[in-house]
């Protein structure tokens, strides 16, 4: 089947978290940047974080599927498998914020990150495995350093967080501003196979 819908469905639940994200940060009870940073600092500073994380999946997962013309349902379902975690995002955001960054929150947050990149790698797995897709995926893809190397920092910034909470969130910035860095493997694929993809 076509990509059309899965894409469709897809930005429209990635808007949808941003949206609920937001709309969990206190707003300052006076007209003071004290107040903004007492009663929103901490909150403003992981929606931040965490709205990076849904820009960076939005951004992947657009390029990944400008390669693809098809799907089947096992790709279906993994993207699903990818949507369930990052819907999870303002949740565990809220409850990091909530609670200060203690430390149950922010391992279960690391969790939620590390689970949504190992959802996001299965979803890219299963693209490859298509018969059009994934000759072109894997040659894009290559040896996908930053994929694999983000959830070794994951599982770093989780166990940080048991000798300290806000340590943990060190390497989770750091995952994020590795992604933030532009990819243009698509873009140079694309651009050399004009005419190949998306007929």
């Amino acid at each position: 089947m076509p990509t059309g819908r899965l894409e469709a469905f897809s930005d429209g639940v990635l808007a949808i978290i941003i949206t609920v994200m937001v709309l969990e940060l206190n707003v300052p009870e006076q007209p003071t940047l004290t107040a903004l940073r007492d009663d929103t600092g901490v909150g403003l500073l992981t929606y931040v974080l965490s709205f990076v994380y849904i820009g960076i999946y939005w951004n992947n997962h657009h390029h990944m599927f400008q390669i693809a013309q098809y799907v089947d349902g096992s790709v279906l379902w993994a993207n699903l498998h990818l949507l369930f975690w990052l819907s999870l995002y303002p949740f565990t955001t809220a409850w990091l914020d909530e609670s200060k960054v203690a430390l149950t929150p922010t391992v279960v947050y690391g969790v939620n990150l590390l689970a949504a990149a190992i959802a996001y790698y299965l979803l890219q797995l299963r693209m490859m495995r298509q018969p059009d897709t994934g000759p072109r995926l894997r040659e894009v893809v290559g040896n996908d350093l930053k994929g694999k190397l983000s959830p070794v920092i994951y599982l770093a910034g989780i166990l940080l967080a048991f000798v300290e909470p806000w340590l943990a969130l060190i390497p989770f910035v750091v995952v994020a501003l590795i992604w933030l860095v532009p990819d243009r493997r698509v873009e140079r694929y694309l651009a050399q196979h004009q005419g190949i993809v998306g007929d």
